[in-house]
């Protein structure tokens, strides 16, 4: 499992983000949501995070830039992610289904993320 901890920006705002190979979705807070667009979910979804199990009704799409590239992913809305090992409160948790998608392949033992992959085109066939 691979985490990493690095602000990215989203609507020019600095969010403090782990990227984290462990959780497959990613997940914002309502701070961070307020500057995105929002919408209600018909049905609630629970997530076991953070040691605790979490219910929202809320999804955002996360529009970022992370480390100069852009990406746009969804999001679930929970009103708090928790703390990193520092005691620093993350704002966005970034899972492994948006670093599949975007090419983001974290380098633990270095604490930085790999974009050498980040597609500059999506070909679909």
């Amino acid at each position: 499992m691979g985490r990493i901890r690095q602000m990215i920006k989203v609507d020019g705002r600095e969010c403090w983000t782990m990227f984290d190979t462990g959780a497959r979705n990613t997940y914002v807070v309502p701070a961070v949501a307020a500057i995105l667009v929002t919408s209600k979910m018909s049905h609630p979804i629970r997530t076991a995070l953070g040691g605790g199990v979490k219910e929202t009704n809320r999804r955002a799409i996360l529009e970022a830039e992370v480390e100069g590239h852009f990406i746009s992913t969804h999001a679930m809305v929970i009103d708090q992610i928790g703390d990193d090992e520092d005691g620093k409160s993350i704002e966005v948790l970034f899972g492994a289904l948006a670093m599949q998608q975007w090419g983001i392949r974290p380098i633990p033992d270095e604490e930085k993320l790999d974009l050498s992959h980040y597609p500059e085109e999506f070909v679909e066939f």
